[in-house]
């Protein structure tokens, strides 16, 4: 038996709890994502957090009001609630949005992703090398 994800009802959705979700850079940055691809499953983000940080994140969002997620088989999809927000805050979400892509640090995060949801988030470029790999560097020298 699948639990019921909390989702608030259009006239629930308080301008505080938006503006409170929207504040924090990596839940801005899903935010953004979504908007240019819909809906993305809650693997997507991997690149950015832990699953356990993630699943905060992604579960703030849908309860002030910002996301729904819908259960499909062994995914959680999340899509942006653009008609319910619009009904309640005209031009709000499009605003912070837009506003977001010119933030260096947003622009950041979203390039750790790779827009093709099919192939899974980007790792990051740099990799720290293992204690293995210093060991035998450093007999190498």
């Amino acid at each position: 038996m699948t639990r019921r994800l909390y989702h608030p009802d259009r006239e629930q959705i308080a301008l505080p709890a938006v503006l409170d979700a929207l504040s924090d850079p990596t839940r801005l940055a899903v935010a953004l994502h979504l908007a240019e691809v819909k809906e993305s499953a809650c693997g997507d983000y991997t690149g950015w957090a832990s699953k356990t940080n993630l699943s905060y994140h992604l579960g703030k969002l849908r309860e002030a009001g910002v996301t729904r997620s819908r259960i499909e088989g062994t995914y959680r999809l999340v899509s942006l609630r653009w008609d319910d927000l619009n009904a309640r805050f005209p031009g709000l979400l499009k605003q912070i949005l837009d506003t977001a892509k010119r933030d260096p640090l947003i622009s950041d995060m979203l390039a750790l992703l790779d827009h093709d949801v099919s192939k899974g988030p980007k790792k990051a470029a740099t990799a720290k090398p293992t204690a293995k790999r210093k060991t035998a560097k450093k007999r190498a020298a």
